[in-house]
């Protein structure tokens, strides 16, 4: 079943090159979406008031889950999974699913899709101007002195009188939820559940996305 609003949990296994049909090599990302299962389905006419399905991915050992959510897997008779989200869906395509059922990437992506990738981008720690936002840095010239790499002046005197809010400074690098919108699947390996994605995801290898079929291009 096709919806133009379907998405598929994943794992972010790497980069690979691939030609395509006018024979130009690109970087594509493989994303292994095998093993997705539907958790739970809601509706607007339930309680949650709104339209969707929840999904799972990669089994999870009973030990290493609270309580609440061991309630949760044991209500929709599902075992306990370690990634799990959810997707807004329209009306009917939210009823056409049920808990436990198995979802497999040629059913729902095709070579040439356009679809938005979301996950996790890669955690750097505190970091510095030139690092975090591609400063230039100080010219290196004699005189200078303990001053490459500083941000430089961030007040404004007398009118306002404070540091402007959202200036660029030192801070939290990565570690944060990105979006990727606009991404062509290249090809589709059904068999073994593999996603080929042209460009580049958010998050490390092995780390947990989101696909998405394209917002802007659906």
């Amino acid at each position: 079943m096709a919806n133009e609003m379907m998405g598929l949990l994943g794992r972010k296994v790497g980069m690979t090159q691939m030609f395509d049909a006018d024979e130009l090599l690109n970087g594509v990302t493989v994303i292994d979406v095998s093993g997705n299962t539907v958790i739970a389905t809601r509706s607007e006419d339930g309680p949650n008031g709104y339209n969707a399905i929840q999904l799972g991915i990669d089994e999870q050992k009973e030990q290493r889950v609270n309580q609440p959510d061991m309630g949760h897997f044991r209500k929709h008779g599902v075992s306990p999974r370690k990634f799990v989200r959810e997707v807004r869906l329209n009306k009917d395509a939210a009823a056409a699913f049920a808990s436990g059922q198995d979802l497999s990437a040629g059913d729902h992506f095709a070579d040439g899709d356009w679809v938005d990738v979301t996950g996790t981008s890669k955690g750097r720690g505190f970091t510095g101007v030139m690092k975090r936002y591609n400063f230039a840095g100080f010219i290196r010239s004699h005189g200078t002195h303990e001053y490459f790499r500083h941000g430089g002046s961030i007040g404004t005197r007398l009118t306002p009188g404070h540091v402007l809010k959202g200036k660029k400074m030192p801070g939290q690098h990565g570690n944060k939820r990105n979006t990727v919108q606009n991404l062509k699947v290249v090809k589709v390996d059904a068999d073994r559940g593999l996603l080929y994605i042209r460009g580049g995801v958010p998050g490390p290898n092995g780390g947990y996305v989101l696909v998405r079929k394209a917002i802007k291009k659906g």
